[in-house]
């Protein structure tokens, strides 16, 4: 039994994650190394690169703020709401991102109110980054709290009311005290959130448009490639995201190796 469990899981890991792996590289390399290094000598590829860490360094830390401040909340305090709250961050989870971005293209589109208002103003959400920011954001911004959550329940408060009864601040504990115990779990929360920013497409798809060369994002212009048919450079440009995954999992793997209580737990 014991046997016939590892060969299905072994199985699974090899048809549905390592095969299509292998053929990522195996495709991005097909005509060799001149053919694959001359994918990201295309501007439009550059410009895609460069939108896709612009939007993943803004909306990371936005989200590892919230995350922060939403777990520190629902952990450390009880308000009116709690519940709700709890639900609320788990919506993105439940909510297609195509429906998502739908949402913000009926909010900020230039048909509703406050499109006709931003446009009046020559502000522009859809089709432009602010809207790609947005949705990236949405699709987000659950990793960090889920991540910080259990952690900070599991090691309670005690620390913390020590410190504030011996006369420090809420800022002094949050910083000595607070963030010290969470930072391997918050660094996990946020390797998953960057990963799924730079990885995102469905959201993203929506709201921007696909404006080659201004609003393609890494996933939009390898799609882009893909239809055509220029699968090479499609390939080599969907390796970056590739190599993204392997570096996320490497680091995940060593935060949960090395950082392990005495009872087995992730730190």
């Amino acid at each position: 039994m014991k046997i016939l469990l590892i060969a299905i899981a072994m199985s699974f890991v090899a048809i549905f994650l390592l095969l299509p792996l292998f053929v990522v590289f195996a495709e991005a390399f097909k005509q060799g190394l001149h053919a694959y290094f001359a994918a990201f000598e295309d501007a439009d590829a550059l410009h895609a690169i460069k939108l896709t860490i612009i939007i993943a360094l803004i909306a990371v830390p936005l989200n590892m703020v919230f995350g922060i401040a939403a777990s520190w909340a629902i952990t450390r305090f009880n308000f009116m709401g709690k519940s709700l709250l709890l639900t609320l961050i788990d919506l993105p989870f439940s909510v297609s991102p195509v429906i998502a971005g739908l949402i913000y293209v009926l909010l900020y589109g230039k048909n509703s109110p406050v499109g006709g208002f931003l446009l009046a103003h020559n502000i522009q959400i859809i089709f432009a980054m602010p809207g790609m920011v947005m949705a990236t954001i949405f699709v987000t911004f659950p990793f960090v709290a889920r991540e910080l959550i259990p952690l900070m329940q599991d090691q309670g408060s005690d620390e913390e009311e020590a410190s504030i009864l011996l006369g420090a601040s809420p800022f002094y504990t949050f910083f000595k005290i607070t963030l010290p115990n969470i930072k391997w779990g918050l660094l996990y929360g946020v390797l998953l959130c960057n990963a799924r920013a730079m990885g995102e497409f469905g959201a993203v798809s929506v709201v921007s448009g696909r404006i080659r060369g201004l609003t393609t994002t890494v996933p939009l212009h390898v799609q882009i490639l893909h239809d055509e048919y220029n699968f090479v450079a499609a390939f080599a440009i969907a390796s970056i995201l590739s190599i993204l995954a392997l570096v996320t999992l490497a680091i995940k793997s060593m935060i949960e190796w090395r950082f392990k209580d005495r009872g087995g737990r992730k730190a």
